[in-house]
């Protein structure tokens, strides 16, 4: 088990070679959760994510011999990223066997570190098996993503910096995938500030952990935007050590993770991936649990497609009431679209997309539909448009 001195030494190895993230308290934050919350902003490294700790702490403990070998690794991304950067910045060979369905973006931007990618398997798990192979033929050094010592220590380097920059912090809460970087910040946690609560977040999909401490069968998968900590199982090494070290688990929904990557967005400007919200999740998700304690929370990565990020936008902007769309009946006739636009544009509502349908749409020849979607300023003056057009018209809401 890794103790707060390999922790420092990791700290000692990567120094100048990842960047020392910023440490922010967070007003937006501690007013939508009542708690109060200070953010480690590792979604500000190199490749958008903490896993340059790990990988760089690694790939510095090879010999000179496994250096010229070359290493390999398995991931869906982020620890692809670090590996391949960290083998470059060294003159290392590096293989990074990828899952099929890995979002394009982590893909280029892993063979732009100049690593060899390699496309293998649907799952992490067999993605797994083919950088084994490659490991055993080649000669190369399997470089674990998350059960391996030093890339718990060097992962453990985030709370390091963390308890420095706010050591009044009472609360860490931690995305948990294979638990490496739980692992590591436990250890710290522990050895620099003795009875800080370090509690883990899972997403319902993958919550191995949350299974694993209740005795449980683990039973994992399904779709989840938190790709990073969809993992099968947690790893051997970390779970001995947040068995140890870690106060407990919580699992929160989809829902949650999504709201929580939009509230940081537009909340705090920082762009993160699902895994790198799930911290700010459990907050939104057990807002009890945590209310008024200072707890520190890693924004763990930030490389989520663009798409994803507007899709996720928008349905935040939905579920808040601040994006409308109503189906309105209406009479067939000119200089209705006319008024409806203006009834809506006269409240303060701007419209964002409209679709006129009399052909097939319509309950009769003499009346037509439009499809109108608005934006508002929040939910109430949303419903307050919707009832100035039921003055006038038939409104079915969608």
């Amino acid at each position: 088990m890794i103790g707060l001195s390999d922790v420092r030494a990791a700290a000692a190895r990567i120094a100048g070679k990842v960047v020392r993230t910023p440490t922010l308290h967070s007003d937006a934050l501690s007013r939508a959760t009542g708690a109060h919350v200070t953010l480690k902003l590792d979604n500000l490294q190199a490749t958008g994510a903490f896993k340059e700790r790990g990988a760089a702490n690694r790939l510095a403990l090879l010999s000179p011999a496994e250096r010229a070998a070359g290493v390999v690794a398995m991931s869906a991304g982020n620890h692809a990223q670090a590996v391949a950067r960290h083998a470059q910045l060294l003159g290392i060979s590096a293989v990074i066997v990828m899952p099929k369905f890995t979002p394009l973006t982590k893909v280029s931007r892993t063979a732009g570190w100049g690593a060899r990618v390699v496309l293998h398997g649907e799952a992490l798990a067999e993605a797994a098996e083919h950088a084994h192979a490659i490991a055993r033929d080649e000669g190369r050094v399997f470089v674990h993503p998350y059960d391996d010592p030093a890339v718990m220590a060097g992962q453990g380097t985030l709370a390091l910096e963390l308890l420095e920059d706010a050591p009044d912090l009472e609360t860490l809460v931690i995305p948990v995938g294979g638990g490496g970087l739980i692992a590591g910040c436990a250890v710290a946690a522990a050895g620099i500030k003795p009875g800080i609560e370090v509690i883990g977040v899972e997403v319902a999909a993958y919550a191995a952990l949350a299974q694993r401490l209740a005795g449980l069968p683990v039973s994992v998968g399904g779709a989840t935007i938190a790709e990073g900590i969809a993992v099968r199982d947690i790893g051997t090494a970390p779970l001995a050590v947040i068995r140890a070290h870690v106060a407990d688990v919580v699992v929160v929904p989809e829902r949650a993770v999504e709201e929580a990557i939009a509230l940081l967005v537009e909340g705090c400007k920082t762009v993160a991936e699902g895994a790198g919200a799930a911290g700010v999740a459990a907050l939104l998700a057990f807002p009890d649990r945590f209310a008024g304690k200072r707890v520190g929370i890693p924004v763990c990565g930030g490389n989520i497609d663009s798409r994803i990020l507007a899709n996720v936008l928008l349905r935040n902007l939905l579920r808040d009431g601040r994006l409308r769309r109503l189906v309105v009946e209406c009479p067939d006739r000119p200089g209705v679209l006319a008024d409806i636009s203006g009834k809506i544009g006269g409240a303060g509502g701007n419209i964002i997309d409209v679709s006129h349908h009399r052909m097939f749409a319509s309950p009769s020849v003499q009346t037509a539909e439009l499809e109108v979607m608005f934006e508002a300023r929040d939910a109430e003056h949303s419903a307050e448009i919707v009832r100035m057009l039921q003055q006038t018209y038939t409104i079915r809401l969608s």
